[in-house]
């Protein structure tokens, strides 16, 4: 017999070579081992994911008779439920369902109009549904992240995380604290495996894969006649670690939810804003909001700063576009100077300060039908585009009187052009920037509206209850003007003038959204972990050292990973072949030789038989290391 090396390392033949049919049944064959115990303790524990059991009673349990034994009966069998319904519910299976279905949830709220984003959006869409909207209300599709369903399928995810992490991280810690499963009776039966005979003592042996496996980062232990070692620990961290970022996610964006808010201002040149809920033009915020939680402070918007691109064709594409403000923090706090720009927003104390949007304020002056002067004031209008082709209206309430002297209101349509191409051109702006500004303006006199107690916006005029002024030629009055110049009205009824001051105004978001850094963390977290996971195997494997028969020592290293993967045969490979250089195989002993012909000849001449025997002549042969292993199913 060789003594050189009994078997290769393969991945899943048994020791001493195979045939091909025994190739193909390896993973069934070691999975039997596994399920007959064979691996013992080697086997187990290389995850800590809970093992799926069986309901007493109704799955296998026993009766028993009589009352008392019903009741007994009865008893197991609610607390096999119970132990049923929460293996279901923290396994990853019913995880991923709930996942899906929390995905699902999200969909509507991101389609229907919701009741705490826009009110006048589910109404309207109410009014033109008359059917879907009372079915759509009753199911709370108006409402999804705060309706009981979604809520309920939330709470289940939540419950399903902790209840899979908590006993998973106990099972996993004092996995830590304790040491590497021992050897298996039978190493041969791994899917990786080894063996050679050597003349080092098995001390010595067992001393230097201990030192070999631990530069390798093994965490291994010598335990009788064999070394256990275990690597990988970082792919149970991961998975770990990947599950508490999804509960870290979770709290976040609940606790996002339910108290952030969400404000909109927009500003003039001059002109300042204070952090309290009547300043904002529109509000929104969680259920469990307080204006108490608006953290105190205030700015000013000193100017806005805007440059565009003049030419080619990107022409008109901001270049420049930020905001200089003064602001202070508190009540008291001390003024500070600071520049905002797009997605470079002011932040105080956790709520930030975004620029938004940007337009002009054209500065009109209006006089009664005596020269008073009745208004005064920039007049912010809204884009229409991205050459700031703006409209809004003007609005007169108070202290007007005609020529008569008769109280009135007046109310003007106003487009404002920052760059007018003039007479023959499109009635729109040619450029962003102030080249050539031009206010159209249509005059109206009458009831604006205001005192009915119906709500209306501050950039449309509603004429229904107006009349419009008419020219000298009886069609309606309406009129270009360029800075500086004044439109009268007919009959004495007295006139307005664009001044030349044209100011610009700029449109700020003011939110505050909490946990948003802890969802950061953990997106960013569960990106790690789910990789570990996924890329890092765990894995064991044992160095066996015991003196043969003959006194020979035999060594035996055998590997064994979660899952079946060539890694794990080409690591073992690969200290077997350091552990093979530093205990060589034995060489080979004369009773190893095969036996020849002449061996067994009796046919010898009787004249060499009576010749002395010549020096017998030392046989031995090199040994080999063991061969590094090839891949899952390649040619060894």
């Amino acid at each position: 017999m060789s003594t050189t090396r009994d078997t290769d390392v393969r991945t899943g033949e048994a020791a001493g070579g195979t045939t091909g049919q025994e190739n193909d049944t390896a993973a069934t064959d070691t999975a039997a081992a596994r399920d007959a115990g064979e691996l013992g303790a080697a086997g187990a524990q290389l995850s800590t994911a809970p093992r799926d059991t069986v309901v007493p009673g109704s799955f296998g349990g026993v009766r028993a008779p009589g009352a008392a034994g019903w009741l007994a009966w009865t008893g197991r069998e609610i607390v096999g439920w119970v132990r049923w319904f929460w293996r279901q519910l923290t396994s990853m299976r019913v995880a991923l369902i709930l996942l899906f279905l929390l995905s699902l949830g999200a969909i509507p709220g991101s389609l229907i109009p919701q009741t705490g984003q826009d009110e006048t959006k589910v109404a309207d869409f109410m009014g033109r549904h008359e059917t879907l909207g009372p079915i759509y209300e009753k199911l709370g599709l108006f409402n999804v992240y705060s309706s009981a369903w979604f809520s309920a399928i939330y709470i289940l995810l939540f419950i399903s995380l902790i209840g899979c992490i908590v006993p998973r991280t106990w099972q996993f810690v004092g996995q830590l604290r304790g040491r590497p499963p021992g050897a298996p009776r039978r190493l041969n039966r791994l899917p990786a495996y080894t063996t050679w005979r050597t003349e080092a003592a098995p001390e010595t042996v067992r001393e230097e894969a201990l030192k070999l496996l631990k530069r390798r980062r093994f965490r291994a232990d010598a335990a009788g006649d064999a070394v256990a070692a275990e690597k990988g620990y970082l792919r149970e961290v991961g998975n770990l670690a990947f599950h508490i970022a999804l509960i870290v996610m979770l709290i976040a964006f609940a606790w996002g939810q339910l108290f952030k808010y969400e404000g909109n201002k927009l500003i003039v040149e001059g002109d300042g804003f204070a952090n309290t809920l009547t300043q904002y033009d529109d509000f929104k915020s969680g259920s469990l909001f307080g204006t108490d939680d608006l953290e105190p402070f205030s700015f000013v918007l000193d100017n806005f700063r805007g440059t565009y691109e003049p030419s080619g064709p990107n022409k008109g594409t901001p270049r420049t576009y930020e905001s200089h403000v003064t602001y202070s923090e508190g009540s008291d706090g001390k003024e500070k100077q600071r520049t905002i720009k797009v997605n470079e927003p002011l932040d105080i104390a956790g709520t930030k300060v975004y620029l938004v949007s940007h337009g002009y304020a054209p500065v009109v002056t209006v006089r009664d039908g005596k020269g008073d002067v009745v208004y005064s004031q920039a007049v912010p209008l809204l884009p229409l585009d991205s050459n700031v082709t703006s409209t809004g209206a003007i609005k007169v309430m108070d202290g007007y009187r005609d020529a008569d002297g008769k109280k009135d209101q007046l109310g003007f349509r106003a487009f404002f052009l920052p760059a007018y191409g003039g007479a023959n051109t499109a009635v729109v702006s040619q450029f962003p920037a102030l080249l050539n500004p031009v206010l159209n303006l249509e005059a109206f006199h009458g009831d604006l509206g205001v005192d009915s107690g119906l709500p209306q916006s501050v950039y449309q005029l509603d004429k229904s209850n107006m009349k419009g002024f008419k020219d000298s030629k009886g069609k309606q009055l309406r009129e270009n003007l360029k800075p500086g110049e004044t439109m009268k009205l007919p009959n004495g009824a007295g006139s307005i003038t664009f001044e030349k001051d044209i100011k610009e105004w700029a449109g700020f978001q003011v939110t505050e959204q909490p946990g948003s850094g802890w969802a950061l963390a953990g997106a960013l977290t569960a990106i790690f972990g789910l990789a570990a996971s996924l890329f890092i195997q765990r894995r064991r494997v044992w160095v066996r050292a015991t003196a043969g028969p003959d006194g020979v020592t035999v060594v035996e290293m055998a590997g064994l990973g979660r899952s079946e993967s060539a890694k794990v045969p080409e690591e073992l490979g690969d200290m077997a072949g350091i552990l093979y250089d530093l205990a060589p195989g034995a060489p080979d002993t004369p009773d190893d030789t095969p036996e020849t012909d002449a061996d067994t000849d009796t046919s010898a001449d009787t004249d060499a038989k009576s010749e002395p025997d010549p020096e017998p002549e030392a046989k031995t042969s090199t040994p080999e290391p063991p061969a590094v292993p090839a891949a899952e199913g390649a040619e060894k």
